[in-house]
């Protein structure tokens, strides 16, 4: 089957062939994507500070913990290397690993108790070293830990699951999203696109196509957002139900995009709902407070994935 024109605004940027032969999701529910890419040389395929930019805080501070000791318990080692009489001064650590070990770390941090001198040539261009490398990694944790924190991230909370119910005279498919922190994100842009084979003269196809939204932006988004994509006649889901949308292995691709006010930066966020997540004949809870008298309107953000059947 040949290119035409307006498949370039389709492709997702996976490339037809994964496209025909990933049969697994695309996008798992944090965003990430389930590709693998090989080839490259190790060193080439290395890119610490992205990876340090990006992983957990309980694994950035295990990384920073760990190199911190390696680097101590290493040059502890090459002050020992260096000789019983490298070290000098009295200390109730005796003169073995753990003196030089603590040695290191007043060197490293350049704290430098006095009670302890190198002695020696050797023992002192070890101390050298050691001095030179404890301002460089003082600097380069700083300057990680600042970008971390400087760095606008999204945290769009989203609904467990994505519901099928009547809607104003058709049906349409909805999802529910909200902002998981207290800063505000304005000029919030929302795309869905459905993925899902198709059978196109006797060959099953994957498809992507594009799902028209109710509303595909808000201005502001203090509270919540319920995405509705009406299912009419010229909706790709139309016809389909739970069984068929299973059988055409289909996922909903969300991209999420705003600004985020407090760094005035784009921010975005993605997500993916399989036929499993999907619920048909459902509504979502009402998500809103009722306000007191002086009160501000409120949103109960444990009831945002909370569905309740149709009768």
């Amino acid at each position: 089957m040949g290119w035409r024109r307006g498949d370039e605004e389709k492709d997702l940027g996976l490339g037809s062939v994964v496209a025909q032969r990933s049969r697994e999701r695309f996008l798992n529910k944090d965003g990430s994507f389930n590709v693998v890419r090989r080839g490259l040389p190790f060193l080439e395929s290395l890119s610490p500070y992205h990876v340090l930019l990006t992983m957990s805080w309980t694994r950035f501070h295990a990384v920073l913990v760990g190199s911190y000791l390696f680097a101590n318990a290493a040059f502890a080692l090459a002050f020992l290397a260096c000789g019983p009489a490298a070290l000098e001064g009295a200390t109730n650590l005796g003169t073995g690993f753990a003196r030089a070990f603590f040695f290191s770390v007043e060197t490293f941090s350049t704290i430098g108790f006095g009670n302890i001198t190198p002695v020696g040539v050797r023992a002192n261009v070890v101390m050298t070293a050691e001095a030179l490398l404890g301002l460089l990694w003082v600097a380069m944790a700083t300057g990680l830990l600042f970008a971390r924190f400087s760095r606008p991230t999204a945290q769009i909370l989203f609904s467990r699951n994505a519901v099928v119910a009547p809607y104003r005279g058709i049906t349409a498919l909805m999802f529910r999203v909200a902002n998981g922190r207290t800063n505000q994100l304005i000029d919030l842009q929302a795309r869905v696109m459905l993925g899902h084979f198709v059978t196109e003269n006797g060959r099953k196809v994957r498809k992507f196509e594009n799902l028209t939204l109710e509303r595909a932006e808000v201005m502001f988004f203090p509270l919540s957002w319920t995405v509705v994509h009406p299912i009419d006649e010229t909706s790709p889901l139309r016809g389909l139900d739970a069984d068929g949308v299973r059988a055409a292995d289909a996922e909903l691709l969300i991209l999420l995009s705003g600004i985020d006010e407090t760094f005035s930066q784009t921010v975005h966020t993605r997500t993916s709902y399989k036929p499993d997540e999907l619920v048909w004949n459902a509504r979502f809870v009402g998500i809103f407070d009722s306000p007191k008298e002086g009160e501000h309107l409120a949103i109960d953000l444990r009831r945002l994935s909370e569905i309740e059947p149709l009768s």
